[in-house]
């Protein structure tokens, strides 16, 4: 299937506050497609919506072709997600969390044993993994839960600031994981709200500001779109909205 995911005229509030607005988003095979903004725009409750872990009020996600809201099991068996903060098991050692989520989802013994072994050495977690997770750093935590997250193999993978926390180190091994994901197929759905990483690491973006989309597309068509060939993303938002008063929320995405 072309687009694995698929969002249609998708809305959602919580009382009286729009989190999202008439969202529609196509993301094919291969792509790794980012959702800009500051917070409060929108891209942590559209996530969490593809996830299923939230219904929308209006609209319909497919993922793979499922309905998210009528098949949310289903869909989560080919999504690996991880949270900005991720809540892990801090009482056990690396090694035991990844084999209790590789158990869950079903990943032969063997195969197991070798993923876990391939990610410990990449991520440079090779020697700690038999250490309490409450002992590791915010980046050791960060890496373990994109691990498990791998671990099933997913056709989606969904990242929530996936290089907070990591040094500069940790984050080009991930940025260089990302673009393997590509290669074999995988979508990469990821937030951030700094301007330089959606530039180094998305093939396309939407730009969101209160839950809206204001624009889509990569980088050099949003770039022409807003007139601005050779300007920097920081530029290009400002234009995009058509507003001046907007320069406080360029200043929170460039710090």
């Amino acid at each position: 299937m072309e687009h694995l995911v698929i969002l249609e005229s998708v809305t959602k509030r919580f009382g009286e506050v729009w989190a999202v607005r008439d969202l529609s988003i196509r993301i094919k095979s291969g792509v790794t497609y980012g959702l800009l903004g500051p917070n409060g725009s929108g891209k942590s409750t559209t996530m969490k919506m593809i996830l299923g872990m939230l219904r929308p009020d209006s609209g319909r996600i497919l993922v793979n072709g499922l309905d998210v809201s009528e098949n949310p099991v289903e869909a989560r068996r080919i999504i690996g997600y991880v949270p900005e903060s991720p809540s892990l098991y801090e009482y056990l050692t690396g090694i035991e969390y990844l084999d209790f989520v590789g158990e869950a989802y079903g990943v032969p013994p063997r195969e197991r044993k070798e993923r876990i072994e391939e990610f410990l050495r990449a991520f440079e977690l090779k020697g700690r993994e038999g250490e309490m997770i409450n002992g590791y750093s915010r980046g050791m935590k960060q890496k373990l839960a994109l691990i498990a997250a791998l671990m099933h193999r997913p056709k989606i993978l969904i990242l929530d600031e996936p290089l907070s926390g990591l040094d500069p180190r940790s984050a080009r091994i991930v940025k260089d994981l990302l673009n393997k994901l590509k290669e074999e197929g995988v979508a990469v759905i990821l937030s951030t709200h700094i301007l330089e990483i959606a530039d180094a690491l998305c093939d396309e973006m939407a730009i969101m500001y209160e839950g809206r989309k204001l624009a889509e597309g990569r980088p050099k068509e949003l770039r022409e779109m807003a007139g601005m060939p050779g300007s920097t993303l920081e530029e290009v938002f400002l234009k995009l909205t058509g507003t001046e008063d907007l320069k406080e929320i360029i200043e929170a995405l460039v710090r």
